[in-house]
């Protein structure tokens, strides 16, 4: 019935980034603006330089704690790299 497409809806919705999700290219962006590389990002946060890029092409999202990360380590604001559409 109805309230198993709801519970089914629910979790679909769910799969898609959220709204706080890093903004399509922009810790790219950011790494360029920085002079820095992927690599580099990688390095100073102890990942695998292929997490960052998918990261940086969004085909993957970082944690809420490792996006944390990130900003301290680009010294930037936390909102500049999120899609706060």
């Amino acid at each position: 019935g109805s309230v198993t497409m709801d519970f089914f809806s629910f979790f679909r919705k769910k799969q898609t980034p959220p709204s706080g999700s890093v903004a399509k290219d922009r810790l790219k962006l950011v790494l360029v603006e920085q002079k820095r590389t992927g690599k580099w990002l990688a390095e100073q946060l102890g990942k695998d330089p292929s997490t960052v890029s998918k990261w940086s092409s969004n085909v993957t999202q970082p944690t809420l704690d490792t996006l944390v990360n990130i900003a301290k380590v680009l010294d930037v604001d936390i909102k500049d790299l999120i899609n706060n559409k």
